[in-house]
């Protein structure tokens, strides 16, 4: 038997590995206690001239982008010195952006417990647990980092990221401008910058933070660098416009959806015109997306182009076009100043005119009632005062660096927590291959297989799990289908690991009323 299933998101770390959490605890007890370890330790031999020379070599290399030879020179000072902390950390935080996470947490764990008053090991430690999603653990490292030394610019980094994944943008940039102060010259840093500028809209900051990466960054990654150069465009362009997202017509509104494919689509207007559109609700999405040939029949033309982005389906790429729209009628609710991207859909059996993102709609407090077929936008000054569910459970979600909502999931027979995006505009549930690979969830592979339609294309005979159990907060659904994806391509820019996609298959049971200011969603089941 063969499904069809639609994934929307355009971008996105492995999945919460069992033995790098299973260390969380001792890294925890370190941090606690690092601030007050006695000054009694060995004092170390000075490094010898080979060595150093050695370190200082790899430094250059990775500066220029060539981490497979500074990879090679750091194991062998390691081998030569097993002694020698700095390069060991060094190896790490290199390891740590190829993703190599297990290896890098043993290397920068091991020099934290050795030598406790070193500053930039928590701050490693902490960049690694950050990225594999342990949150809590990783904010414990950076602020022991900073207590040791104030002046521990990854550590400054790596709290102002934390902001910025939990919507706490203002903080988040006051710290990531400070790290940026005490290293200038950090293109990871200036990178990171950049992006919580435009989520500030602060968009010629951010403009000129990312010119700034390109300068400082190595030359070896040309397609990225394709990509910053067409973002850079469209952000001078967008701040030019001065605001975006603008807000008029009625306070709130209702419309209905139709569901297809478990995806919730809802007709809307474009730059005033009478004829309604076709687009699906897609919280996996940050930024609205518009077909090349809807664009192209309301004359919408692109704004500048951008290389090429990495998506689920086809070559896993496709052309990066940005468009922008004056406005977009939902109901009686009118949103101007609206940027998009414009693209190829691949779907030809539906009709399909676009895909609404989450800053579209982040202005409201936004409910998709599956029950009743409903949308709901309601101003948020209207619901400030007010619950997002009454006294109802909310569950805390997490922006990711690319703008996907993400929560903690359970899925039985796997101890920790997963990180799952959670998308109202894929049909049905995701889980990485590699979390599909493991003998917990290896062993709910079904025969039957799957062709998935993703944003780059299409994917044939996709491996087909059906889950016993899938749990968020407090809900549960039983039986859950999900297919294995590689989710290499979305996880380069989540910023923190995502183990998988909570779709339609699963969402479709509740109501959702999504807090964007609060970062938050409430879940109420649907009486059957």
């Amino acid at each position: 038997m063969r499904y069809k299933v639609f994934l929307t998101g355009v971008f996105q770390f492995p999945f919460h590995i069992k033995r790098l959490v299973s260390l969380i605890w001792i890294c925890s007890l370190v941090v606690s206690l690092a601030v007050f370890a006695s000054a009694d330790e060995n004092v170390r031999q000075s490094e010898s001239d080979d060595t150093r020379q050695l370190i200082k070599q790899a430094e250059k290399l990775t500066r220029k982008g060539k981490m497979a030879e500074a990879e090679k020179i750091l194991r062998r000072v390691i081998k030569i010195a097993p002694q020698e902390s700095k390069a060991k950390l060094i190896l790490a935080y290199l390891l740590l952006k190829q993703r190599q996470l297990i290896e890098a947490f043993n290397f920068a764990f091991e020099v934290a417990k050795a030598e406790p008053k070193n500053s930039f090991a928590f701050a490693v430690l902490g960049a690694i647990l950050l990225s594999a999603g342990s949150f809590n653990e990783a904010k414990l490292s950076f602020v022991n980092a900073l207590q040791l030394d104030k002046k521990e610019a990854l550590a400054w980094a790596g709290l102002g990221t934390l902001d910025f994944y939990e919507n706490r943008i203002s903080s988040g940039l006051d710290k990531l401008q400070t790290a940026v102060y005490f290293e200038p010259n950090d293109p990871d840093f200036m990178f990171t910058l950049a992006q919580v500028s435009a989520r500030a809209e602060k968009y010629n900051a951010a403009a000129a933070a990312y010119e700034k990466f390109l300068q400082i960054s190595p030359q070896t990654d040309a397609e990225r660098r394709d990509r910053i150069k067409g973002l850079i465009n469209f952000l001078r362009y967008l701040d030019v416009k001065q605001s975006l997202y603008n807000l008029s017509g009625e306070n709130q509104t209702v419309v209905s959806f139709v569901l297809s494919n478990n995806r919730p689509i809802i007709q809307v207007k474009i730059n005033n015109k009478d004829e309604p559109l076709n687009f699906v609700l897609d919280t996996g999405s940050g930024i609205s997306v518009i077909s090349r040939e809807t664009a192209k029949n309301l004359k919408i033309k692109p704004i500048t182009k951008g290389g090429l982005a990495n998506a689920i389906g086809g070559a896993g790429k496709f052309e990066i076009v940005y468009g922008f729209l004056k406005s977009v009628n939902i109901g009686e609710v009118k949103i101007t100043n609206v940027p998009v991207y414009i693209r190829e859909f691949h779907s030809k059996n539906e009709k399909i005119d676009g895909y609404i993102g989450l800053a579209l709609i982040s202005k409201f407090l936004t409910t998709i009632d599956y029950g009743n077929s409903t949308f709901a936008l309601k101003k948020k000054d209207l619901a400030d005062g007010q619950k997002a569910g009454g006294e109802l459970l909310s569950l805390p979600l997490r922006l990711t660096s690319s703008g996907f909502l993400s929560g903690e999931v359970q899925l039985e027979g796997i101890e920790s927590p997963l990180n799952f995006i959670i998308d109202t505009g894929a049909s049905v549930s995701v889980i990485s291959d590699e979390l599909a690979n493991t003998k917990e969830i290896n062993r709910f592979i079904r025969d039957e297989k799957m062709r998935v339609i993703g944003a780059a294309g299409v994917i044939e005979n996709v491996s087909l799990s059906l889950l016993p159990r899938v749990t968020f907060g407090t809900h549960s659904r039983e039986s859950i289908t999900a297919i294995a994806l590689d989710l290499d391509v979305i996880n380069e820019t989540s910023g923190f690991t995502q183990a998988g996609i909570l779709g339609g298959n699963f969402l479709k049971n509740y109501r959702l009323t999504f807090d964007f200011a609060n970062s938050k969603v409430v879940f109420v089941p649907i009486v059957q």
